[in-house]
């Protein structure tokens, strides 16, 4: 019998021993393989935060002018810029053990576990923030065992790799409140019209309640089951010690005023301009299409929504609705390339082609200044005469003759200057000097203005025929404003990303490419064409705007049969506008011929108003001098017109005016045996007569 139980005893132990060792041979697999899960998810390091947000775009004032559209709003908004309320409602409701637990609370699943048994079914959940924080950035809400366990890894890494408030900041900015709101500041606004840190307590427990069922607990939903979802929230939050009875009873007296409005609904304040941004960020920037519109990005624009307003409100008014003309406008600060405002058609719902900056049309006239300033640096001045008469030009290449004609066919049929054929907009003096600089002369300076579009070496491109944007225009257009400085076309000044890290900042740089005395005197001359002492054979070219003027603007209008532009600038504002058909149909109305002018006149003066009045200042190296406008010399007691014009110093005339004397003041010339001196311009020019 004692053997029989020795045997049994011996038996026994040795079932215990096998248990023992399975079980520590367990234990350490365990511990070997929990082991290998910390290492591997240590190795791995932290995991990206990156979530969906909205992209918002902001004016130069720092107003939002519009965000990115997927149907979701996202702000990301740092911890201390949430109400405490929310934070504590938050975790006395959800993870009330939160700031204690590794990401895990041991207690409450096991207790959730039971309550499921004694159910036999799912009744209590027990994840905690930092779970459902990794729900929420790496994982769908499906119920499957990889879900779980990938979920329970993802918070491994979670809590190894981030502070506890880095976890609570990211799961305020990433829970879903319902009505399309992630995130407190979304639901915030939406919800009270109010930012997230201004959330009063009984705000923030109605809040804290919608994301347990957005569908159910959500005051659009149900007020009755947001508001027992509120007090239990309230309550949950007397027993946990975060607030006393009183404050939760007043909370729940409180009388609350829904909103039910995004912060940024679809908004299309300049959409053209918007467009135009978003491309920026794509190609200038480099960032691709889902950062752009899903990154919670800041981007800060040059954008100035009055004149904006003034852009949009002018061409609305002056442009008819019964025409299909469209237009093209730019503003821009001449001093940096700031754009200040852009409209790029009449109707974006209906064409969001964006013809201020795709459109390439041919400028007419208004590439002259340029091709004037290339004649200032070869020895021009606003004096230099040329002779106005109807000229065919005879190629010995093989190119087959041109004839340009003037306006109407009018012709000085004698010598003019420079300053009277900017005017005038002389389109033989053009042509003459064009060909005498040579083609490729304006194909160069063209690029030096920063105008990239494609120059054709023809003798027609001194009147304009190679097309442009109305954006280069009016970029090349800010360097004489400007003295001459190079600048470039900007739309965003910063971009943030959604930590608020500045990862584009626009660098100003101040490079001169043109010669600050010509580019003065070039100015000085394009003030002629909405002055009548530079009246001659036709009226000067702003003449129509002139009435409308109460202040010193530079300019140049253009026109080709299916193209109409004025360009022009103050000191302080460059604004370049197009009007014209988009299937290049010729522009055979009156009315609509002088949209581009009364566009920008109107636009220029009401932008202008309430700031002071600058005059173009002359630079060193400049002098004024009083000519007669008619033939560029100095202006005698007697001329009946004289005009204050500008040269670089040393090449201002010396010669006086003499067409004005009477008979008896008129000095006999000296006889001589030397025959008399051609000048040098028309020795140039003979050839083209």
């Amino acid at each position: 019998m004692e053997i029989m139980t020795d045997q049994r005893f011996r038996k026994t132990m040795k079932y215990l021993r096998a248990i023992l060792i399975i079980s520590l041979i367990g234990m350490a697999l365990t511990v070997v393989m929990i082991g290998g899960i910390l290492v591997y998810a240590k190795i791995l390091g932290p995991p990206p935060l990156a979530v969906p947000q909205s992209t918002l775009f902001f004016a130069d004032d720092g107003t939002v002018i519009g965000e990115s559209h997927n149907g979701q709003k996202r702000y990301w908004a740092p911890l201390e810029d949430i109400s405490p309320h929310l934070i504590n409602a938050t975790v006395s409701i959800e993870d009330k053990n939160f700031f204690e637990h590794n990401g895990f609370d041991y207690k409450r699943i096991a207790g959730a576990a039971l309550a499921d048994i004694k159910a036999m079914a799912k009744v209590q959940g027990a994840s905690t923030i930092s779970q459902q924080y990794a729900r929420n950035l790496f994982l769908e809400h499906e119920k499957t065992w990889k879900r779980k366990i990938l979920e329970a890894f993802y918070t491994i890494r979670l809590e190894m790799n981030y502070t506890k408030k880095e976890i609570l900041e990211g799961y305020l900015n990433t829970i879903y409140y319902g009505n399309g709101a992630y995130g407190a500041q979304a639901a915030s606004h939406f919800y009270f019209g109010k930012d997230a840190i201004d959330l009063t307590l009984a705000e923030a427990a109605i809040l804290s309640g919608i994301p347990k069922g957005p569908g159910i607990y959500s005051p659009f939903a149900s007020a009755e089951k947001a508001n027992l979802r509120q007090k239990v929230i309230l309550q949950t939050m007397v027993k946990n010690g975060m607030i006393s009875q009183k404050e939760a009873d007043q909370a729940v007296a409180e009388e609350l005023k829904l909103v039910g409005e995004h912060l940024h609904p679809k908004t299309k304040t300049a959409p053209y301009f918007q467009d135009a941004v978003r491309n920026a960020l794509k190609t200038q920037l480099k960032l691709d299409e889902r950062t752009i519109e899903l990154g919670g990005l800041k981007v800060y624009t040059t954008l100035n929504l009055k004149e904006q307003e003034i852009a949009e409100e002018t061409v609305s008014k002056l442009m008819s609705r019964d025409s299909e003309i469209q237009v093209g406008f730019v503003a821009m600060n001449p001093k940096n390339g700031y754009v200040k405002a852009m409209v790029g058609g009449r109707n974006y719902e209906e064409s969001p082609f964006n013809r201020a900056i795709q459109a390439v049309r041919q400028p007419g006239s208004t590439i002259k200044p340029l091709l004037y300033y290339a004649a200032l640096e070869q020895g021009f001045t606003p004096s230099t005469p040329i002779r106005s008469e109807q000229t065919t030009f005879r190629f010995e290449d093989g190119t087959p003759d041109y004839t340009p004609h003037n306006f109407n066919s009018k012709y000085a049929d004698d010598e003019i200057t420079m300053a009277q054929a900017l005017a005038l907009s002389d389109n033989v003096y053009a042509v003459k000097t064009h060909l005498f600089l040579g083609e490729e002369t304006l194909v160069n300076t063209a690029k030096k203005f920063g105008i990239t579009s494609k120059m054709a070496k023809v003798p027609s491109l001194a009147l304009g025929t190679s097309g442009v944007r109305v954006i280069e225009l009016a970029n090349a257009y800010s360097m004489f404003a400007n003295g001459g400085k190079k600048v470039s076309p900007v739309m965003i000044k910063r971009v943030e990303n959604h930590k608020g890290d500045v990862i584009y900042q626009q660098e100003p740089f101040q490079m001169k490419v043109l010669r600050t005395d010509l580019a003065f005197v070039m100015t000085h001359m394009m003030t002629g064409i909405f002055d009548p002492k530079l009246n001659g054979y036709a009226r000067v070219t702003g003449s129509t705007v002139i009435n409308d003027m109460t202040r010193p603007y530079a300019g140049k209008s253009g026109s080709t049969e299916t193209d109409s532009w004025m360009a022009g600038f103050t000191p302080q504002l460059v604004t370049a506008v197009w009007t014209g058909y988009d299937k290049g149909q010729m522009i055979t109305n009156t009315v609509e011929k002088t949209y581009a002018k009364n566009i920008w006149i109107r636009f220029m003066e009401e932008a202008h108003k309430g700031k002071p009045s600058k005059a173009f200042k002359a630079p060193e190296g400049t002098v004024g001098v009083y000519v007669d406008p008619a033939n560029g010399k100095i202006a005698a007691d007697n001329c009946p017109v004289k005009r204050l014009t500008y040269f670089t110093e040393g090449t201002e005339p010396t010669e006086y005016c003499t067409d004005h004397l009477s008979h008896e003041q008129e000095k006999k010339p000296e006889q001589s045996d030397k025959k008399p001196k051609t000048p040098w311009y028309k020795k140039l020019f003979q050839w083209a007569s």
